[in-house]
């Protein structure tokens, strides 16, 4: 296992927050206070290391949309300065390596993301490219006179942009496929267009395409992972080596020469798992990217690689600790490897060799995201957590000091009455303990009896960890008056690669017993009335909800969004290739096991009030689960309600929708538990 080295909790330093004075008077979480809440993304620290790029979301709650522009912040006095104020919006900041410009994408004169340039102190941006396709990604050469970027292009193209100005959009709309995978999400994979890349030519303006003929997927979703060698000679990119129709989809690293040959090299081909995230060493000697091997279970743990590029021989590194690295990169020198992990329902960030040796944890604080390096021993990183708004921080990893550097959110930060968060452990399905956070209502009071909300991930393969979202927010449920527990189950990600694997073949059975634990753990304290309880659930946390509305009688209300509720219906899905091991059957094979655990089957026992909301453009869990579950509730007569949103996927994004949803959740609480602790 990996030594502690990490940062005290009592190391942070909130910096100006104890010499501002703010007038408001402290306030509980609301839906609309979260649209308030701008995060840094994109985040680039400057060659120098004193400064960082990003982009700050401002929400127009009003209009119901939203604007993102550019901001720099001084790392050292932390004196933050816009940069851009168009109403377009500006993202991927990327700094020239003399630190005097910056290259980012936006749509300023048209409908799609074109390169724009802007020089520090020199005005204003000046548009780089015109192409008919949407550029992104962009990235500056070592030299400074060319800039990478990549962009959505027909498979096989050439580069010759002018032919896709007169290309003509076919006068009907069918969607066709023979593949397995043709959606994703919320879109048609069925278009024909693969990810490319191109380097643009600063001084003459001349675009020259780096990958040409290419024909593979870099992504499901347009966004790539690749890097830039040092030299600017090699590109390294993950892509799909699976052919059509995609029975099965493996990612593997490929090496393509920048030079516009485009003889791309496999460095994985002989791995049948996942390869991903290929990042160069600073001293062009390796490359690191993350392996996975089983090809029935996409979550098993990423195992971080380094490649020899003159030996041509791979190494795993920290091989031996049970962490699923997320995001990575290399020490200035070459000589150490930093990741990021899922730790026990935090993100962490710690360190190996990069020869190999003992792994040891950095930091473990809340949810630690876009870590870089800022210096020989310093570190600029974003955190956030259930009650800790999005910051810009600055690591010592020399001094073990943690600083917060900017002031992005610190009124609404100050002038929130946050609710208490505890972590607690309770015994699961086989007695061992299985975590969860607790958040109390901000005016809670022990001596009286509180109503509970179990809140119930999705995935089933993913975690609450202690992170800030604007989605399913414990803070502005517990606000409304209600114990919100959030309970870490069998098959979460973030407790080891077995706990995780341990659901793989049966949804439905550990997760459902750690869930009525959970409620059984809580009723127990003495604060909680047992007649008051709901359940509430997103995609697999729908699942559960639908699975607990036939099996168990102590809720008094469910909440069920994009959930899944029949699981033979589900081969609509855009995802299918696992299922068949996830559920251990499928509709033409071992079909009993996909029956017995599918609530569908159980809908005689449904009696508990339910809410239901979906997306129509939900692909992941289409729509059709949720109005069949709610025609049959409405069919039994259990009261039902449907929320439906003609405009929205899997998640609810828009900002008005948003709080509109955390309404219908809050009013339909109250109707059948009430709110707040029982007179």
């Amino acid at each position: 296992m990996f030594r502690h080295s990490q940062i005290s909790l009592c190391a942070v330093v909130f910096l100006g927050m104890s010499s501002q004075v703010y007038a408001s008077t402290p306030a509980p979480l609301t839906a609309t206070d979260l649209y308030q809440v701008q995060k840094p993304a994109g985040m680039q620290v400057s060659p120098d290391g004193l400064r960082a790029v990003f982009s700050l979301n401002r929400y127009d709650l009003a209009k119901n949309n939203s604007n993102t522009d550019l901001h720099v912040l001084e790392l050292g006095s932390g004196r933050q300065t816009q940069l851009t104020f168009h109403p377009a919006a500006d993202n991927q900041p990327t700094w020239s390596p003399d630190g005097r410009q910056l290259v980012f994408v936006s749509k300023r004169d048209g409908e799609k993301n074109q390169l724009q340039m802007l020089t520090l102190g020199g005005g204003e941006a000046r548009q780089l490219t015109d192409l008919p396709v949407g550029v992104s990604h962009p990235r500056f050469f070592p030299d400074g006179k060319k800039i990478l970027f990549s962009a959505e292009v027909p498979a096989g193209f050439a580069g010759d942009f002018k032919l896709l100005k007169d290309e003509k959009k076919p006068l009907h709309s069918a969607k066709v496929s023979e593949n397995r995978i043709y959606r994703y999400w919320d879109h048609f994979l069925t278009d024909d267009k693969v990810t490319q890349f191109f380097a643009y030519d600063i001084q003459s303006g001349d675009i020259q395409a780096l990958t040409p003929g290419w024909t593979q997927w870099t992504s499901l979703d347009g966004g790539p992972e690749f890097d830039l060698s040092p030299d600017g000679k090699q590109l390294a990119l993950s892509a799909v080596s699976s052919k059509p129709p995609y029975n099965s989809l493996n990612f593997d690293v490929y090496l393509v020469p920048t030079d516009g040959s485009g003889k791309a090299v496999n460095l994985t081909e002989a791995n049948p798992a996942d390869d991903s995230k290929p990042v160069f060493s600073p001293d062009g000697r390796s490359l690191l990217y993350g392996a996975q091997k089983r090809t029935d279970f996409g979550n098993d743990n990423v195992k971080l690689t380094r490649f020899d590029l003159a030996k041509k021989t791979a190494t795993v590194l920290a091989g031996n600790i049970d962490l699923s690295p997320q995001q990575w990169f290399f020490s200035k020198d070459s000589q150490m490897l930093y990741f990021l992990a899922e730790d026990k329902a935090r993100v962490s960030l710690f360190s190996v060799p990069a020869a190999g040796g003992p792994v040891k944890q950095v930091l473990r604080q809340a949810s630690n995201e876009q870590v870089q390096m800022a210096g020989p021993q310093r570190f600029a990183l974003v955190q956030h957590g259930i009650s800790q708004l999005p910051e810009i921080f600055l690591l010592d990893n020399k001094s073990r000091t943690l600083k917060q550097i900017s002031q992005i959110n610190a009124a609404l930060q100050q002038n929130t009455q946050w609710g208490k968060v505890e972590e607690m452990n309770y015994p699961g399905s086989d007695g061992k303990p299985i975590q969860m956070f607790v958040i109390f209502p901000p005016n809670f009071d022990t001596s009286k009896r509180w109503p509970l909300l179990s809140l119930l991930h999705g995935g089933p393969h993913s975690a609450f960890n202690d992170a800030f979202g604007t989605r399913w927010h414990p803070q502005v449920f517990a606000a409304m008056g209600y114990v919100v527990i959030m309970p870490n189950f069998h098959g979460s990600t973030g407790f080891g690669e077995a706990f995780t694997a341990s659901i793989h073949g049966d949804h439905a059975t550990k997760p459902f017993f750690d869930s009525e634990a959970a409620i059984d753990y809580m009723t127990s304290r003495g604060y909680i009335d047992e007649s008051r309880v709901a359940a509430a659930g997103g995609s697999y946390g729908g699942y559960l909800v639908s699975w607990i509305a036939g099996h168990s009688t102590k809720y008094k209300a469910l909440v069920n969004h994009a959930g899944v509720y029949d699981l033979m219906a589900q081969f609509a899905s855009d995802s299918t290739l696992l299922r068949t091991h996830a559920y251990a059957g499928s509709p033409w094979k071992d079909k009993e096991n996909v029956l017995k655990a599918s609530p569908a089957m159980f809908a005689e026992n449904f009696n508990t009030p339910m809410l239901i909301t979906h997306g129509e453009q939900d692909y992941r869990v289409p729509v059709t689960q949720g109005l069949a579950l709610y025609g049959v509730l409405k069919g039994k007569g259990v009261d039902a309600r449907l929320v439906y949103f003609p405009d929205e996927n899997h998640w609810i994004l828009k900002p008005q929708n948003s709080i509109y949803w955390y309404h219908e959740f809050g009013q339909w609480l109250e109707r059948y538990l009430g709110k707040g602790p029982t007179e």
